[in-house]
This record gives C-alpha cells, structure tokens and sequence, in this order.
C-alpha cells in the first residue's frame, strides 16, 4: 500500500504525520486490496474562521475509489472524523461482497441433487411403515372428558368412549353440554 501524506498552507510535523499513518493503517483491518492512500491535509479560512480540511483518496483494486472530505476546527479531529468515516465506507464494501454472494437457482438445485441419489430415496421411503397409537385416541369415560372441558375454552372435544365408538362432546349456546 502506497501512503502519500501531503499539508496545504498546513506544517505537516513529526506528530501529525504519525497520527495520520496510525488513521491509514486502521484501514487495513478490512483485508481489502488497497492500492495506495493519499491523504491531503489543508487550512482554510470560512466566514473569518480557520478551518482544517482533511480529504482522503483511497484507491482500491478493481473498485472505484474512495474519496472522503472532512473539515473541522481541529486538525486532530477532522482527521479523526474522516477515518471513521472511510472505515465505515470499507466496511460496507466489505460487508457488501461477503454478505451478497448470488448464487442461481440452477446451481442450487444441481448441488442438491448431487448429494442425494432419488432411486434411492425412493426405495427407502417404501420400506416399512410402523403404527403408532396415540394416547389421544385411548377410551375415555365421558365424565373425564366433560370435566376436562369446562376447564378449558374449547367449544368441543372429540374422543373414543369405552366402546371404542368416536364421540364428540360440545358446549351449547345455551350453557349446557351435547353429546353425538
């Protein structure tokens, strides 16, 4: 990565252009492919009051470049300011060919059918069939039955008496219990 640290009407010193390199390399956590760094430090004057423009031009392989203008009273803060904010541009470049991987249908369903061998699938689902009694279809006494209704909000309950006939208990609009 080529770094170009460069002050307009601005005294680059020791400490600045320190403070500067530690801003750049903050950028590099990104594992992007950054190509070289120019950071472009000035001092104007607005409306009588000096302020500290701070640009940084980030050059990035087979992308566009970045380009980020920061003014502010302070040299130490625009330079601060304009970090955070080409870090957060490369984060969301970043995120954005981590996070968007588009793959097509197409190459879906051709991995999923790969893995899975349909004839046998097909036999494997006719192999056995295994009856499985639930308890919800046990005789209950209808009295049991009755009682488990009132304790609930439901309008009916459908069970197997001790004649293992279907049966369906159901409140009446008129607060009483029917039963078919």
């Amino acid at each position: 990565m080529n770094i170009s640290l460069t002050g307009r009407h601005v005294e680059l010193t020791e400490p600045i252009k320190a403070y500067m390199n530690t801003s750049i390399n903050t950028l590099s956590k990104y594992n992007m492919d950054i190509i070289s760094v120019n950071l472009i430090a000035s001092s104007q004057t607005k409306k009588g009051k000096p302020l500290s423009v701070v640009e940084f031009v980030i050059n990035l392989a087979h992308k566009n470049s970045i380009v980020i203008k920061q003014s502010d009273q302070d040299l130490y803060a625009a330079i601060d300011l304009a970090a955070e904010r080409a870090q957060k541009a490369m984060r969301r470049i970043h995120d954005k060919e981590n996070t968007h991987h588009k793959d097509g249908i197409n190459e879906a369903k051709n991995e999923a059918f790969k893995s899975v061998d349909l004839h046998e699938a097909d036999e494997a689902m006719e192999d056995e069939i295994i009856p499985v009694e639930l308890t919800l279809y046990k005789p209950r006494e209808v009295e049991d039955v009755l009682n488990d209704l009132k304790d609930s909000n439901k309008m009916f309950e459908i069970f197997l008496d001790n004649e293992n006939k279907t049966r369906v208990l159901y409140k009446r609009s008129d607060g009483r219990f029917g039963l078919y």
